[in-house]
């Protein structure tokens, strides 16, 4: 499998704006860059004051662009009732012609993005509600009869039939099983805080041993200035370069993405 370069982009004060993602968009598919991801938060600490919605951004994008991939990278499903982000979800993957690919995770209360909203702050109770929000989001996936009635979720009698297949990434922080684990039940695992390409040998032989299905996506984000290469030598399927979070120039972010992937 080659491996494929994408934007890993937060949509934050000057980005906030679905608009202008949509115009990096378009520019990083004329520059050869094959995916666009964008972050999905709620706050981000002091040093952000606007941030986007994802779901709004990534409507954008599908409509401006033809060939690359693009989705949530990622959303927190414990936040997310499972039913609707089941049905945007199916309807992004129709607006983009089936490049859109689902990004979901814990989340992470650093900043207390789940506190301050009266979400669940408790990371042991995210992890159950994110295993059985999966469990719920994939059968209404399917286009099967759903009827579901869990600890933290239910879903009677949905009416749900989607047009187009949607791949699932789980991301995990790099040392952590569970998440590896998980992960190894979808299409991709996101591997977050994974310092040196070297780390990706224990990865790879950890997701083996868990037997991931064909095509299994292993991704990974670096920072501009980082080189890809290691990181493809190491096993990475997408290597994906991170726009963001703090001192977002327009000007600056056009010139990495028009410079293209290398």
């Amino acid at each position: 499998m080659s491996t494929r370069r994408g934007l890993f982009v937060a949509p934050f004060d000057a980005l906030a704006d679905p608009r202008v993602l949509a115009d990096l968009a378009v520019r990083a598919e004329n520059s050869g860059w094959d995916g666009f991801f964008v972050w999905d938060h709620l706050r981000y600490g002091d040093r952000v004051s606007e941030i986007a919605d994802v779901w709004t951004c990534c409507a954008a994008i599908a409509m401006r662009t033809e060939t690359m991939l693009l989705g949530p990278m990622v959303t927190p499903l414990a936040r997310r009732r499972p039913q609707v982000l089941a049905r945007q979800a199916a309807s992004l993957a129709v607006l983009s012609s089936g490049r859109f690919v689902l990004g979901l995770g814990l989340g992470d209360d650093w900043v207390g993005e789940f506190t301050t909203f009266g979400d669940q702050p408790d990371p042991r109770v995210r992890a159950a509600m994110l295993d059985e929000g999966l469990h719920l989001l994939t059968g209404l996936l399917s286009g099967g009869h759903v009827d579901h009635r869990g600890a933290y979720y239910t879903a009677r009698d949905v009416q749900f039939q989607p047009a187009a297949a949607v791949p699932i990434w789980l991301a995990g922080r790099f040392g952590n099983r569970a998440p590896l684990r998980r992960a190894a039940n979808y299409d991709g695992f996101f591997v977050i805080d994974v310092e040196q390409p070297d780390d990706l040998a224990r990865v790879t032989s950890d997701l083996a041993s868990h037997s991931p299905a064909a095509g299994f996506d292993l991704v990974v984000d670096i920072r501009p200035s980082q080189d890809p290469a290691p990181w493809i030598d190491h096993g990475a399927s997408w290597v994906l370069t991170r726009l963001g979070p703090f001192d977002l120039d327009v000007a600056q972010v056009r010139a990495i993405i028009e410079a293209g992937p290398g």
